[in-house]
């Protein structure tokens, strides 16, 4: 009898451990579908390079980054300043409370170009709409 009782328990937990798994396997096959990047709110268009972290050139202009400051590529991954030191990368950016560059999402040259045309008089609304298409649109 008492083996009876042993081989059901095993059965419920394997049962159980099986529909745990089966259940898990959606959320984990439609996180692999990809992303959907929003828009960042007040940023501005720029040219990055960074020259010693956290020394950076902004628009050929000597910046400093913030302390803790994320640089974003363009799979929404964070990139590290050094890896990316002496390249020319275009950006839209966020500063700090202190002026300090604290956010940067690196563009493509497509989208740079497409950004950096809306120079007009309703450019800044123009530039917000721009940009929810770009974010909206990446894989």
């Amino acid at each position: 009898m008492n083996r009876c009782i042993e081989s059901r328990g095993r059965a419920a937990l394997l049962a159980c451990a099986l529909l745990g798994s089966l259940a898990i396997f959606p959320l984990h096959h439609a996180s692999a579908q990809g992303f959907v990047r929003e828009a960042p709110k007040d940023v501005v268009l720029g040219r990055l390079v960074v020259t010693a972290p956290p020394q950076v050139t902004l628009d050929g202009k000597p910046d400093r980054l913030s302390p803790g400051a994320r640089i974003r590529g363009l799979n929404n991954l964070l990139v590290l300043s050094g890896s990316v030191v002496g390249q020319d990368l275009p950006v839209v950016y966020r500063r700090d409370a202190a002026g300090l560059i604290h956010e940067a999402w690196v563009l493509t040259p497509a989208e740079y170009d497409k950004l950096s045309g809306s120079d007009s008089a309703t450019g800044y609304l123009r530039f917000n709409q721009l940009l929810a298409l770009i974010f909206g649109s990446r894989p």
